[in-house]
Parts: C-alpha cells; structure tokens; sequence
C-alpha cells in the first residue's frame, strides 16, 4: 500500500457525542475520533485505542475534527501512549490538533510527551 493511502474501515462507533473512525496507512492505525472526548464518551476512544492485536503498535490520532477534550481524553491519549511505547518500535501521535484542544493539551505538558503534529501527513512520515 502506498504511502497515505487509506483503506478499510476497521472500526467506527458512535457513543453520544464522539465517533472514532480506523483506518489503516502503510500499517500504521489512523483513528480519526469526531465530536467531544470527556468522561462520557472516553470509552468509545479508549477501545479505539486499544492495540491489542498489533505486535508493534504505531498509531496516529488525527484530532482535526475533536472540538473539546477534558481530562478524561488526555488521561486516554497517555495510556495509550505508555502502552504504544511499551512495545519494541511501538508508538503514538497525534495530528492535527485544532486550537482549542491543543491549548489543553499545552497546558499539562502532553506535547512534551506525546509528539505533535501539525497534519496527518507530517505524523505519518514523522
């Protein structure tokens, strides 16, 4: 597959206010969560998330379309980055983090954690 090329739907779930759509690029999993992540609709991230069945799991967020994440999102995003990076070549990103988001995101530091980018290409080729 080339490069930025996306096919098959793996996941997409609805739960209140967010959707998370899976997608896979090059053989690594894109998520592409829509609508607000709090602690009502954390679940439906954290499933996407999960990265159970990837023996060296490398996974892009493309929070373009989230428009609010509390703490409940970015105590999800660390988990999931601690269990990414837990595995050999393992690894999380995020992309495309829209403002409002990203200002809560500066704010405890995750930028300094989980690496930031500012489109879905950049952290695919990062």
């Amino acid at each position: 597959m080339s490069e930025g090329e996306m096919t098959g739907t793996e996941h997409a779930g609805q739960a209140g206010r967010l959707s998370v759509v899976t997608t896979a690029t090059d053989g690594i999993r894109v998520l592409a969560p829509a609508g607000e992540v709090d602690h009502h609709t954390g679940d439906t991230l954290r499933d996407a998330l999960a990265a159970r069945d990837m023996a060296r799991p490398r996974i892009v967020v493309d929070l373009r379309q989230v428009t609010f994440m509390d703490s409940s999102g970015i105590n999800i995003l660390l988990a999931a980055h601690l269990d990414a990076t837990a595995t050999d070549g393992g690894w999380l990103r995020l992309a495309d983090v829209q403002p409002t988001v990203m200002r809560t995101l500066d704010i405890v530091g995750i930028p300094h954690i989980i690496p930031c980018h500012p489109s879905l290409q950049e952290a695919l080729t990062a």
